[in-house]
Formats: C-alpha cells, sequence, structure tokens
C-alpha cells in the first residue's frame, strides 16, 4: 500500500454519518470540511480483499484526475485518529437540482432518461430517471473505467452550478466485471470526443505518474485490467448494456 500521509492532530473528528455501512467520520483538517474513512472501519465482503476500500477509493481519484473531468472530489490516504484510511473533501451539495430521482411512473420529466420501473413505499409504480447532462455522463464513464460495483443514487453529489461529483469508490478497480450502477440511460449511445479524450488520457497517464500511483494502491492485475477495460471501450465504442446473468443495478438503489 501507498505510504500515508500523517495527519495528526491536524485532524478535528466532529461526527459519523450512521447510515453508511462502513464507518464514514466527518471533521476537518485545517479547517477545511472532510470526511474520512479508516480502514478499520471497513466491513469485510465476500468479493473484495480486506482492507482495500480506502485504497480504491484513492485510486478512483487518481483516474479521475487523469481524465482531466474532476468527478472525484480530492482524496488521499492518511494516517488519522482511527489509523490508516481515506481523507476526502467534503462537497456542499444543492438539493434544488437532484440529478437521481424517482418519480411516478407514468410522470417521466423533460430531460430525465428512464433507467428502470419499480413499486413505491405505498405500492404505487415509480420509475428511477437520471438526468441527462455532460456532467453526469462523465460520472457514468468513469463507473465503467473504475468497474464499478456500487454507483447508488446517493453517491452523486449535485453541485449549485450544475457540476456533478461521485463519491463512494471503495467498490471499484476489480479484476471481474462488478458494474452496478443506476446510470443506465445511455445504452448504445456513442461517446462523445470529450469522453474518448477522457479515457484515452487515462490510457496516457497508465505509463507515467497514474501508472506509478495505482501500483503502490492496487494489485498489479487490477492494474492491468484497468488498461484492459479502457482500451475495449474505446474499441466498442458506445456505453455497454448490462451483462446478462448478473446484478446490474445496486440495492439499495438510494
Amino acid at each position: 500500500m501507498a505510504e500515508p500521509e500523517p495527519v495528526g492532530d491536524r485532524l478535528v473528528l466532529t461526527g459519523r454519518i450512521v447510515s453508511a455501512s462502513n464507518a464514514v467520520l466527518v471533521g476537518e483538517l485545517d479547517a477545511l470540511p472532510v470526511v474520512y474513512k479508516p480502514v478499520a472501519g471497513e466491513r469485510p465482503l465476500h468479493d473484495f480483499p480486506d482492507g482495500t476500500l480506502a485504497a480504491r477509493e484513492v485510486a478512483a481519484y487518481a483516474v479521475s484526475r487523469a481524465t482531466g473531468w474532476d468527478v472525484v472530489p480530492e482524496t488521499r490516504l492518511v494516517d488519522g485518529p482511527a489509523g490508516i484510511g481515506m481523507l476526502q473533501r467534503w462537497v456542499e451539495t444543492d438539493p434544488e437540482q437532484p440529478a437521481i430521482v424517482l418519480v411516478p411512473a407514468d410522470a417521466v420529466p423533460e430531460g430525465m432518461l428512464h433507467v428502470l420501473d419499480g413499486v413505491g413505499i405505498d405500492d404505487e409504480p415509480v420509475a428511477l430517471v437520471h438526468e441527462d447532462t455532460a456532467a453526469l455522463r462523465r460520472i457514468a464513464v468513469l463507473d465503467l473505467v473504475t468497474n464499478n460495483a456500487d454507483r447508488k443514487g446517493g453517491h452523486v453529489l449535485e453541485r449549485a452550478d450544475g457540476h456533478r461529483h461521485g463519491i463512494d469508490h471503495g467498490l471499484t478497480m476489480h479484476v471481474d466485471h462488478k458494474l452496478r450502477t443506476v446510470l443506465w440511460g445511455w445504452i448504445d449511445e456513442p461517446f462523445s470526443d470529450e469522453e474518448v479524450a477522457g479515457i484515452r488520457r487515462v490510457i496516457a497517464a497508465l505509463d507515467g505518474e497514474l501508472g506509478e500511483v495505482l501500483d503502490a494502491l492496487l494489485a498489479s492485475s487490477e492494474v492491468d485490467a484497468l488498461a484492459a477495460r479502457c482500451e475495449a471501450l474505446l474499441a466498442r465504442g458506445t456505453f455497454p448494456e448490462p451483462r446478462p446473468g448478473r446484478p446490474a443495478v445496486p440495492w439499495p438503489p438510494f
């Protein structure tokens, strides 16, 4: 694993997000709001190696930087009050701009793309939809590149200026196909020139700084799989459809 940055007394913890499945602590580092996820608070999973989720979050940030899209907020590996973990810049969101929502099944709003149908808490028919924007498409492309197994609706942060951030990337970078996402609205649509350029930047960066960073965070087979996914996406040229026989959407979706 990469050498974590010691933050010591600089990281002041102020609370915890209790709805998260793993330990998610909030606080301030040098008076700036942050999220801190210690490795010690990671819940063991049957399909990801124990104690690797923090490193995968940092790896996803490194890939995001390589695309040039600023999808993942600044994330780094630190040694904090609860030990080694990932530290991420807190992002303020705009509740007036929901990018992914449940709506009545017969009332999909203009500018939204239909993903799936379901039943609401009162047994009413509902539809899961998401916005059709370049900002959200960038997150969907990053998920394809990083093999994200957990793109829930709540893992997209909507900024007031229209920018969209993606968070919670602990379940990424697996060598096996794991893609589970709520962002299925662009199936078979061609990648834009911007999206192709972003994927190409990742491939190029793997021969330089990005490759060095990922080699310190991931297994070599996982870095090789990332490169192979990028090449396969460029060869395909379009957003894929879900693979048969595998869950395509994380549960719960929010």
